[in-house]
C-alpha cells in the first residue's frame, strides 16, 4: 500500500449548533481538524497507507485528538506528545448572504512550539513515497519556517514526491512575508496547489504580473500558471475555482496544468453543508490520483469531486471512500438511493 506522510498542526474545532452565533450559542459541538490531518484522513479513507505527524499536549485532549486521527486509519506513530495545550478554534456557520466566521485560539500550541530537533525525518519518511504539507504551516513561527524547511528537503533527498498547499492565511502573516517565505521553500516543491501568493514573483522576488480583471475566471490564470511552472519547475500546479451564488451555493471547477497542457474539470453546482475542509478535500483526491498515476484530466476530475462531495458533509474531514467518489464521478446527476 502507497504511503503518504503529511505534517502539521491539528486543532480542537468548536462550532455553534447548526447556524446560530456565537452571542447565541449555549453549547458548542466538538470536530479536530487542520489542513494536513484533513489530508491524512482523507487519503487513509480512499485506501492508501497515511501518516500524520505533529506534536500534542501530554493530556487527554491531545490523546482524544491522536485517537481521532486513528479512528480513521491515519498512523500516528512518530506522534510526538508535549507542551501545554492543544489549538483551538471557533466556528459559526454562516447561511444566505452571511458569511462564516472563524475565531482562533492557537497562540502557544503544542505543535507551535515544536523544535526543529525533535523531529526524525530519516524515521518519519521511512517506507513513504510522498510527503504534504500546507502554507498554514510554516506560517505559526520562525522556528516552524524552519521546521518545514527542512522537512521538504529530507523529503526530497530521501526520494520523495512533495506537494504543497500554498493555503494562505492572512491572520497568520501578510501577504508579502508570505511571498517572500514560501519562495524559499518552492525548490523542494513538486506538486504546488493554489497560486497565491506566488503568483506574482520573479527570480528576485519582484512582481511581474498584476493584471487580474475584478472576478477572474479559471482561463485567467493560466498565464499565472505558466510563469510559476518555469520560476519554480513544478510538475504540477492546481487550483479551486468557486463562483459563489450565495452562502450556501456554489458552483465549483478545477484547473490542473502539467507546464505543457491545462485541464479543466467540468462544473459542479453544490448546497453547502460545511465548507470547512473543501480545498484538503480536493487535496486529497489530487494526490490519491497522481500517486496512482491518473492521466491528468482524470486526476483533475477525480480531485473535483472529492472537493464537491465534502461541502455535503459537517465536519473538517472528508469520509468518503474510493468507491464513493467514483460513483459521483460516474453518476453525478443521479439523485436516487444507492441502495
Amino acid at each position: 500500500m502507497k504511503k503518504v506522510v503529511t505534517m502539521g498542526e491539528i486543532m480542537l474545532r468548536l462550532s455553534t449548533p447548526g447556524y446560530q452565533k456565537v452571542q447565541q450559542a449555549q453549547s458548542l459541538e466538538v470536530h479536530y481538524g487542520g489542513g494536513e490531518a484533513n489530508v491524512a484522513i482523507g487519503l487513509s479513507q480512499l485506501g492508501l497507507h497515511s501518516s500524520f505527524v505533529s506534536k500534542l499536549p501530554n493530556n487527554d485532549l491531545g490523546y482524544s485528538a491522536n485517537q481521532f486521527l486513528n479512528r480513521f486509519g491515519v498512523e500516528t506513530d512518530q506522534m510526538i506528545f508535549g507542551g501545554d495545550r492543544i489549538g483551538i478554534y471557533f466556528l459559526e456557520k454562516g447561511f444566505s448572504i452571511r458569511s462564516s466566521k472563524i475565531i482562533y485560539d492557537r497562540s502557544g500550541s503544542a505543535f507551535a512550539r515544536s523544535k526543529v530537533t525533535e523531529y526524525d525525518f530519516s524515521k518519519l519518511f521511512a517506507d513513504a513515497e510522498w510527503f504534504h504539507i500546507s502554507g498554514i504551516t510554516p506560517a505559526l513561527n520562525e522556528e516552524v519556517f524552519q521546521l518545514t524547511k527542512l522537512a521538504l528537503a529530507s523529503a526530497k533527498q530521501q526520494g520523495l514526491t512533495t506537494s504543497f498547499d500554498l493555503n494562505y492565511r492572512s491572520s497568520l502573516w501578510s501577504f508579502a512575508d508570505a511571498r517572500r517565505k514560501l519562495t524559499q521553500l518552492m525548490k523542494d516543491v513538486d506538486v504546488c496547489i493554489g497560486v497565491e501568493p506566488l503568483q506574482l514573483l520573479d527570480e528576485e522576488g519582484r512582481e511581474i504580473k498584476d493584471n487580474l480583471p475584478e472576478n477572474p475566471g479559471p482561463d485567467d490564470y493560466k498565464e499565472i500558471m505558466k510563469l510559476m511552472h518555469e520560476r519554480f519547475g513544478f510538475k504540477y500546479i492546481a487550483m479551486t475555482y468557486r463562483n459563489q451564488l450565495s452562502v450556501n451555493h456554489h458552483r465549483l471547477k478545477a484547473l490542473l496544468s502539467d507546464g505543457r497542457d491545462f485541464y479543466h474539470s467540468s462544473e459542479i453546482d453544490v448546497e453547502i453543508v460545511d465548507r470547512v475542509g473543501t480545498g484538503d478535500a480536493f487535496t486529497t483526491g489530487l494526490i490519491f490520483s497522481l500517486i496512482n498515476q491518473y492521466q491528468p484530466q482524470a486526476a483533475v476530475d477525480f480531485a473535483t469531486a472529492c472537493f464537491a462531495l465534502k461541502h455535503t458533509v459537517e465536519g473538517d474531514v472528508s469520509v468518503f471512500s474510493y468507491s464513493d467518489v467514483e460513483q459521483f464521478v460516474q453518476y453525478k446527476n443521479s439523485f436516487s438511493i444507492k441502495r
